[in-house]
């Protein structure tokens, strides 16, 4: 089973949002993030015959949505290069706590994605989520 992140979606307002921004660098080239060092865990993320982990994103509090890494590289200035699939897959809202950086996730604590035919909308709403979840009911 393959080694996910979590990371926080600094600065997008929604789900969409975030999918727009991340189209948008798409369409310019190859879509990376950069952190300072490699993760220890680098090869259990990548996996071997592409079952490679995935990047969770955390929106309010709430992971709603994974980006598949495709690998690591350099990037500038000595940093690392995360690189990942343009296209979210969305998946069942799962509340989290924000962090700096990125975080490991197993693969048996990762939500499960939205089966065909369904919308975000079909779970509950982020941001209900987060209300449920700051009162402890979720």
């Amino acid at each position: 089973m393959p080694l996910n992140l979590t990371k926080v979606a600094f600065g997008a307002t929604s789900l969409d949002h975030l999918d727009e921004r991340l189209r948008q660098r798409g369409a310019e080239g190859p879509v990376f993030l950069t952190t300072r060092y490699l993760p220890k865990r680098h090869e259990e993320i990548v996996g071997s015959a592409g079952a490679g982990g995935s990047l969770y994103w955390i929106i309010k509090h709430t992971l709603v949505a994974r980006s598949p890494i495709l690998g690591f590289g350099e990037a500038e200035g000595g940093r690392v290069a995360i690189h990942i699939d343009p296209a979210l897959v969305l998946t069942e809202g799962r509340p989290k706590r924000a962090h700096q950086g990125w975080r490991y996730l197993e693969a048996g604590d990762a939500p499960a994605d939205l089966g065909a035919g369904m919308v975000a909308g079909d779970a509950i709403p982020t941001a209900l989520l987060a209300k449920l979840s700051a009162l402890g009911l979720v």
